[in-house]
């Protein structure tokens, strides 16, 4: 792409193509504005971006991904976007691993009674405070409390110790006895046994929303990287990127928050001091392609033996048919690291070699000649670690550089990182905006 200049500054500039910038260019491009969307990689879709599958010609995601029931922002979109005839709803088995043994974690009575390794007291227990989660309407009360502390408390030592600590230590490490109990809450309250998937992959709602960014007068500059954001010599905000250097008369920043501080020296210090705060994971995937299911009828496993490598592994192939994939039987291999872990640059072939002795003990019969194809993904700052502080230092959209906002993940308190709060986030945000 040939080299940007411009000194006049009109329209606005979301940095970062994921789901919520690709949603918010969307919608401001409705209203009539001129937008223009800056993203790093090659596709747009941020997180949730797909790549093509072999000779299937269809997308599978780079990070595993589904939808709930309660999820209905991105249903609509979905909808909107003419692919509503693509989405299709299941309840693939989801289990949790105990003592080497798969046991379903599904929420319902039987799945809960059916985790035998407790004892029936603490299965009780387990129910009856999850029964509570999900009818309590707010996680106010919860607040200023870790998840480790309620947990603990109201289902008992050992469904803590056996269910929810291994789960909490996988994802977090050594901030799982930090993490606030809201998140816990979101994670309980607003998830369904009923799952669902765009076949054909989530990068169509991507592509979708890019054409339609197009169609509305906007523009997508993929593989740009932005370099800085600073005031304009002559008003508007001034980005510089591997595109250029263009004015812009307000800028959105969608990159988490520690990434935008790096690019926006211009924010002030107090404000910096702030919200430039926190720690976050990073994210690594290792998909194989087998010739056969590893994981029998299990979709989701969650692994709480600390010996093993990964923290879950999910065979997609389980839910959605190894026909729609040509035959091939893709499994998952997923990790939440911190972002100086060895592990985070690890190769496909690296990271294989570190998994292999642990998919025979999922099963018994693998052996490494089941294995078609391989590819290795991984991205910095996938995982906000949520603490109980964590409210305190989120970050309004609107910050002290005059047209500069941000809008993040980390703001979607006290729910997970996800595509539906992305384009709630979205959608929230462009209202704001066209309303100025």
């Amino acid at each position: 792409m040939a080299a940007a200049s411009s000194t006049s500054s009109s329209g606005t500039a979301i940095l970062g193509g994921g789901a919520l910038g690709l949603t918010l260019a969307y919608r401001l491009a409705q209203a009539g504005e001129r937008v223009t969307v800056i993203e790093r990689e090659s596709e747009a879709g941020g997180l949730a971006a797909g790549f093509r599958v072999g000779d299937s010609g269809v997308w599978l995601e780079k990070f595993y991904h589904h939808l709930f029931r309660t999820d209905t922002t991105i249903i609509s979109l979905i909808n909107e976007l003419g692919l509503g005839d693509k989405l299709y709803w299941g309840q693939p088995n989801s289990s949790i691993q105990i003592a080497g043994q798969p046991y379903e974690l599904a929420g319902s009575v039987r799945s809960i009674l059916g985790i035998t390794p407790l004892p029936v007291l603490s299965r009780f227990r387990l129910g009856a405070a999850g029964l509570f989660l999900k009818l309590l309407p707010s996680p106010d009360l919860l607040e200023g409390t870790t998840a480790s502390a309620w947990l603990r408390r109201w289902m008992g030592r050992a469904a803590y110790e056996t269910v929810w600590e291994p789960q909490l230590r996988g994802k977090f490490g050594a901030y799982a006895d930090k993490v606030a109990m809201p998140w816990m809450w979101g994670r309980i309250h607003c998830r369904t046994s009923s799952l669902g998937y765009l076949r054909g992959g989530f990068q169509q709602i991507y592509e979708a929303l890019a054409a339609a960014i197009v169609a509305h007068g906007g523009e997508l500059r993929l593989g740009t990287d932005v370099r800085s954001v600073t005031r304009g010599a002559e008003g508007g905000l001034r980005v510089v990127s591997s595109a250029g250097d263009e004015t812009y008369a307000r800028v959105v920043s969608t990159l988490a928050p520690r990434l935008t501080f790096r690019l926006v020296p211009d924010l002030p210090a107090d404000f910096r001091e702030r919200y430039d705060w926190g720690t976050a994971y990073g994210a690594h995937c290792l998909i194989l392609a087998l010739d056969r299911p590893l994981l029998r009828d299990v979709y989701w496993l969650s692994i709480t033996d600390p010996t093993y490598p990964f923290l879950a592994a999910v065979e997609h192939t389980n839910y959605i048919p190894a026909a729609e994939y040509g035959g091939r039987h893709l499994l998952y291999l997923g990790n939440y690291l911190p972002m100086d872990d060895p592990r985070m640059r690890y190769s496909a072939d690296e990271a294989l070699a570190a998994y292999l002795p642990h998919l025979a003990r999922l099963n018994p019969d693998f052996s490494p000649d089941w294995i078609r194809e391989k590819w290795r993904f991984a991205a910095p700052f996938a995982q906000p670690i949520v603490t109980t502080d964590y409210k305190d230092h989120i970050p309004p959209h609107e910050t002290p550089l005059p047209n500069f906002y941000m809008a993040n993940m980390f703001q979607v308190y006290p729910q997970d990182r996800g595509q539906n709060y992305s384009v709630a986030l979205a959608n929230k945000l462009a209202q704001r905006l066209t309303a100025k």
